[in-house]
C-alpha cells in the first residue's frame, strides 16, 4: 500500500487493516489504529508505521480510545515463513523475554545483528523495541484486570524494574500505572476469576465452525467443549515455560473479538499464553485476502460464501499436536488412545478444573515409556516421533523453518506425507498446504483444504 491507499483506509475507518499498519499524528503525539473513531487528521499530519513498537519507538503514545496494542496481529507477519515471520512469531512466545536477543537469533540461526537490521528495514523495530511493547501491552491488561500490587505487575509483565516498567507505562499510554488502573476500575476480577482477554481479530469468525473442530477432536483430561452450539466454551490444559495454565473462550464472538480467560500458575506466562492461544484459533488471520482467492473457484466459491471467515486451527502444544496426528486424532479410537496417555503419563494438575486434569505428557516422557496403551504400528512410530522431538531433531517450535521441519518429520520413521503435512498446517500454521496440490490457490490453500473437507462432508450425507 501507498501512503496514499493507506490514508484512503484511515479515513474511511476500514477495521480491514487493524493491525496490519498503524498510523500516528504530528500535532498530537499519538497513534492509532486505522479504525479509530477520533477525527481523521489533516494528511499532511499523518505518518505510518509498520507495526506499534515502531510508533513508540519514535516517541508517540497509544491512543485512549482505539488501543492500538489490543488490535489483531499483522496476518503478514503471522504467515510468513522467512526469518522475519519467524522472528515475529518468536518474540510474541516471549522468547527474548527469557533468552534475550542473543537466544533469539540462535533460535533463528542468524546473528543478532542480522536480525536486528531484518526487524528494523521491515517493522521500523528491533527485537527489544517489538519485546518492550508487548510487555507494556501484558502490564496493561494486568493494571486493568487484576488486583496486583505494581510491583508485581511489572515483574509478570517481564519488566526488570519497576522504574523501567514506570517510565514505559508512562511513555506509551501517557498515564501512570496508578492512572491507568483507576480509568478501568470497573474490568477489574474477582480473585480466582482469571484474567478476562479479549482476543482480537479482523473482519468475520466462523466460531462455530472451530468449536465444532475442536469439539471433534478434544482429548478428555487436557481439553472439553461445554455447552450448547452457539454458546458453547472451549477449555484445555496448557504447559508454559514456567507454570501451567488452563485457558478458556467463549463461542459467542463480540464485534471484532472472542472472550477468554486465562487462569495461570505464573503471571509471567502470560504473553506466551496468550500468543498460543491465538495461534490456536487463527485470529491474526486475514479472511478478506483469503475469501478474494478462493471465492473465484467454481467448486470452493459458494462454499466460501456461505462460511465467511473460516479460520484454520493451529496447536496450542505443537509437539502435542504431533503425537495426536500419528494417532488419527479426529477419530473415537484416537481420542481414546491420547486420553490413555494423558492418564498414564501427563503430569496431573495442582487443582483440577473440571474434567480437566492433567497436561498432555512431554516428548521426553513419551520417549522413555513403554507405551503399552497403544496398538503397533502406532507405538514405535509415537515412541520415535517422541524421541525425536526431545532430543530436538524434529523443531516444531513458534520459530521453525516450516520446509526443514517438514523434511525431519519424514525421517521419523512411521510418518508419512499426509501426517507431515497436517502437522505443517496446524502445528507451524503454514496457511498453503494441501498434500493435492491445487496451486492455483496458493498461498491459502490451507483454508481451500478445509472448505473442500467441508463440501465433501455435505456431498456424502445428500
Amino acid at each position: 500500500m501507498t501512503g496514499d491507499s493507506r490514508y484512503e483506509a484511515v479515513r474511511s475507518r476500514d477495521a480491514r487493516f487493524d493491525g496490519e499498519f498503524f498510523f500516528a499524528v504530528s500535532t498530537t503525539g499519538i497513534y492509532c489504529r486505522p479504525s479509530c473513531p477520533a477525527t481523521t487528521p489533516k494528511r499532511q499530519n499523518v505518518r505510518f508505521f509498520p507495526s506499534s513498537a515502531a510508533a513508540q519507538a519514535d516517541g508517540f503514545r497509544a491512543c485512549r480510545r482505539c488501543r492500538p496494542d489490543t488490535a489483531p496481529g499483522s496476518a503478514a507477519w503471522d504467515n510468513r515463513a522467512d526469518v522475519v515471520g519467524r522472528a515475529v512469531r518468536l518474540i510474541g512466545d516471549g522468547v527474548v523475554d527469557r533468552e534475550g536477543v542473543a537466544g533469539l537469533a540462535s533460535r533463528l540461526g542468524y546473528s543478532a545483528r542480522q536480525v536486528q537490521r531484518q526487524l528494523n528495514a521491515e517493522l521500523g523495530a528491533g527485537p527489544v523495541a517489538l519485546a518492550r511493547a508487548q510487555r507494556a501491552h501484558t502490564a496493561r491488561v494486568l493494571l486493568q484486570t487484576t488486583g496486583l500490587q505494581t510491583a508485581r505487575v511489572a515483574f509478570a509483565a517481564g519488566f526488570s524494574s519497576v522504574r523501567q516498567f514506570n517510565d514505559t507505562i508512562r511513555e506509551i499510554y501517557a498515564a501512570t500505572p496508578s492512572e491507568l488502573r483507576a480509568a478501568h476500575l470497573r474490568d477489574r476480577v474477582a480473585p480466582g476469576g482469571g484474567i478476562p482477554l479479549r482476543l482480537a481479530f479482523r473482519g468475520e469468525y466462523a466460531a462455530a465452525e472451530m468449536f465444532d473442530f475442536l469439539a471433534d477432536r478434544a482429548v478428555p483430561g487436557v481439553e472439553e467443549v461445554t455447552g450448547v452450539r452457539g454458546h458453547r466454551v472451549y477449555r484445555r490444559t496448557m504447559r508454559l515455560p514456567l507454570g501451567s495454565g488452563i485457558v478458556e473462550v467463549d463461542e459467542k464472538a463480540g464485534r471484532s473479538w472472542l472472550e477468554s480467560r486465562l487462569h495461570l500458575d505464573e503471571l509471567r506466562d502470560l504473553t506466551t499464553a496468550a500468543h498460543r492461544l491465538r495461534r490456536l484459533l487463527d485470529l491474526d488471520a486475514d479472511p478478506f485476502t483469503v475469501a478474494e482467492r478462493l471465492s473465484g473457484d467454481p467448486r470452493l466459491g459458494p462454499s466460501v460464501a456461505a462460511r465467511p471467515g473460516l479460520r484454520a486451527p493451529g496447536a496450542a502444544d505443537p509437539a502435542e499436536l504431533a503425537v495426536r496426528a500419528l494417532l488419527g486424532e479426529a477419530t473415537g479410537t484416537a481420542r481414546e488412545a491420547a486420553a490413555a496417555l494423558v492418564a498414564a503419563y501427563g503430569r496431573p494438575l495442582p487443582t483440577p478444573k473440571g474434567t480437566l486434569t492433567h497436561l498432555f505428557p512431554e516428548p521426553a516422557v513419551l520417549a522413555g515409556a513403554g507405551l503399552a496403551e497403544l496398538a503397533e504400528p502406532t507405538r514405535p512410530a509415537v515412541a520415535a516421533l517422541s524421541s525425536a522431538l526431545a532430543a530436538g531433531d524434529v523443531r516444531l517450535d513458534a520459530g521453525a523453518d516450516r520446509d526443514q521441519a517438514e523434511s525431519e518429520l519424514l525421517a521419523v520413521p512411521g510418518v508419512g506425507q499426509d501426517t507431515a503435512a497436517y502437522i505443517r498446517m496446524r502445528a507451524l500454521g503454514d496457511p498453503d498446504v494441501w498434500p493435492e496440490g491445487r496451486a492455483e490457490l496458493s498461498p491459502w490453500r490451507t483454508y481451500a483444504a478445509l472448505h473442500e473437507a467441508r463440501i465433501a462432508t455435505s456431498e456424502s450425507r445428500r
